[in-house]
């Protein structure tokens, strides 16, 4: 599978699921744990086995059960691949599998999702009332989709025949290629909203697919395609940018920035957009691929370790709370202050980083010398078999692993191929953490 080590390089890993077999009746009933991880997705997986190997390695290992996650979902799901299911080249049950087995059987797992924090205690309370205390916690929620923010997208997306999609969704991101292959003529709109959204690249990765698809099947000169989005620019990176926006005039892809998509009327076909002086135009489509606006979980509204904006405040070098008084406290990946995109690479690249900090805390009241620096990546797919590894880090400065091999705002085959070759697994992570 497709990871990125702390360094930033990329590698294919193997990964299976049989050996980590866990039954729900080996969820945890105690109370207080060492480190409390709150959040059983990619992050969380991986930092609690992080966590648990640092204390081993360093000859103080920690007990069976004295880490534990918390998290009440059924299924955990690896979102980068959702683009391969919406461009047809894989099943999104390949991406799909049930949380429970992916907990290795020495860290407690909790079944239950978390409703309130209070960190002045070191407790917090699950949906059901139940305290669990802790010495150290992690928060690994992610964020959230806010599909109802636009007018008639729900409604649309539950509609076989309104041509709107999304591979936002595991629900929906098969619905993307059924809507895509079917497509003979018309208008093709792919959008993305201004503000924060899981992977930056996803909404156009999608659409230099169907645009590709459209070209090898001879369909290309009887579909217009645009790309609507909240942004100025194509790419927050200006080297990628500009790679892209090249890109997309060479393709003849219309580009209409600073339009924000905020009503869809599946009945006529007609997806209304806000432009950044406040008036509106509305857009006849055939096609509508919609990437929706996301921000924090609701579980974080004037909550004492979020920021005002909802995200867990945390130092954006150490992942520690910038509150001193929460010094227990860490965060990583989507639900983080972290000023990064947000995406699985990042992931790789925090967790390491939380870890010596968080050991180092434990063990000594400080924080070790390890430091994250924003590193995080987007394999930008631009057709079937190509594809522009984007990889940055704070500031918005290109951090590149292969810039000694390739000019990474081209397009490559080998990265199209690291992209596409993952096994069939849905975590971004061994089951072990590693």
């Amino acid at each position: 599978m497709l990871s990125v080590s702390r360094s930033g390089l990329l590698t294919l890993q193997s990964c299976t699921y049989g050996q980590f077999s866990r039954s729900l009746t080996t969820a945890t009933e105690k109370s207080k744990y060492k480190v409390l991880v709150v959040g059983g997705g990619s992050g969380g997986l991986s930092v609690a086995q992080q966590i648990y190997d640092r204390f081993a390695a360093s000859g103080t290992p920690l007990d069976v059960g004295d880490v534990a996650i918390a998290d009440g979902a059924d299924y955990h799901y690896y979102q980068p691949g959702w683009t391969l299911v919406g461009s047809g080249l894989r099943p999104k049950t390949d991406f799909r599998a049930p949380l429970a087995p992916l907990v290795p059987k020495h860290i407690s797992y909790i079944p239950e999702n978390i409703k309130s924090f209070s960190p002045k205690t070191s407790t917090v309370t699950t949906v059901t009332g139940r305290d669990l205390s802790y010495d150290t916690l992690v928060v690994a929620t992610g964020l959230q989709i806010n599909w109802d923010s636009i007018k008639g997208l729900s409604k649309a997306l539950g509609d076989p025949n309104s041509g709107v999609s999304s591979i936002y969704s595991y629900d929906t991101c098969d619905k993307v290629w059924d809507d895509v292959e079917g497509l003979r003529s018309g208008q093709a709109i792919f959008t993305q909203p201004a503000g924060i959204i899981k992977c930056a690249g996803a909404p156009q990765k999608i659409m230099w697919m169907a645009w590709d698809r459209y070209r090898r099947t001879k369909r290309g000169e009887k579909i217009k395609i645009d790309f609507y989005t909240g942004m100025p620019t194509m790419f927050s990176v200006k080297k990628y940018s500009d790679a892209l926006d090249a890109l997309r005039v060479e393709r003849g892809v219309g580009g209409n920035f600073q339009h924000n998509l905020v009503a869809v009327d599946s009945a006529n076909h007609r997806a209304t957009f806000k432009k950044a002086d406040g008036t509106v135009v509305d857009v006849d489509y055939t096609l509508l691929h919609v990437t929706p606006p996301m921000g924090p979980l609701d579980l974080f509204k004037g909550s004492p370790i979020a920021d005002g904006a909802g995200w867990v405040d945390v130092d954006k070098s150490t992942l520690r709370h910038n509150n001193p008084e929460y010094g227990n406290i860490f965060a990583l990946g989507d639900c983080s202050s972290l000023p990064t995109s947000k995406t699985a690479a990042a992931i790789t690249s925090q967790a390491p980083v939380l870890t010596e900090n968080l050991f180092s805390v434990m063990e000594t009241g400080k924080v070790s010398g390890a430091e994250y620096d924003g590193y995080t990546s987007c394999p930008l797919l631009t057709g079937y078999g190509e594809l522009m590894l984007a990889e940055f880090k704070y500031g918005l400065e290109p951090k590149e692993s292969f810039s000694n091999l390739f000019n990474q705002a081209k397009s490559h085959r080998l990265f199209y191929h690291l992209k596409k070759a993952r096994p069939v697994t849905c975590s971004v992570l061994e089951p072990d953490g590693k």
